[in-house]
């Protein structure tokens, strides 16, 4: 399952990565209705349902903060609202990586994904690991 952050709710990207996606795409206001969600609650929220990849453009709040844990992913994209329609095409090159093709691979992983590289940190370790997209 990919969950979208708050901010990404109007914005077509759900459609956007259901066209290629296989899983389901929602957002994270549809884990708990009818509630403010805080920044601090996501991943309580995130632990309640199986293996999760969580997309969000907000990496001020999320990229070096959020601990990584083994109950889901996290994508940070470093994106201003008028650039969140390149979200889709840049989880789906980033599930085309090893380190993230399938929901176990991808989970205990907290990512930051721009147009040039991925830089990651997991679970037990205090390294940030980088990947540089493939040449077209």
């Amino acid at each position: 399952m990919i969950v979208l952050d708050e901010q990404l709710k109007n914005a077509g990207v759900a459609e956007q990565i259901g066209r290629w996606y296989h899983g389901r795409v929602v957002n994270i206001t549809s884990l708990r209705l009818s509630t403010v969600i805080k920044d601090d609650a996501i991943p309580l929220l995130l632990r309640q349902i199986s293996h999760p990849t969580f997309v969000t453009i907000n990496t001020t709040d999320f990229w070096g903060r959020i601990a990584a844990e083994q109950h889901y992913c996290v994508t940070c994209f470093p994106l201003p609202d008028e650039r969140i329609n390149e979200i889709s095409g840049l989880l789906r090159q980033l599930f085309r990586f090893t380190e993230f093709k399938t929901k176990q691979a991808r989970r205990g992983k907290v990512v930051l994904v721009s147009h040039t590289q991925v830089h990651y940190y997991q679970l037990h370790s205090h390294k940030v690991y980088s990947l540089t997209w493939p040449e077209k």
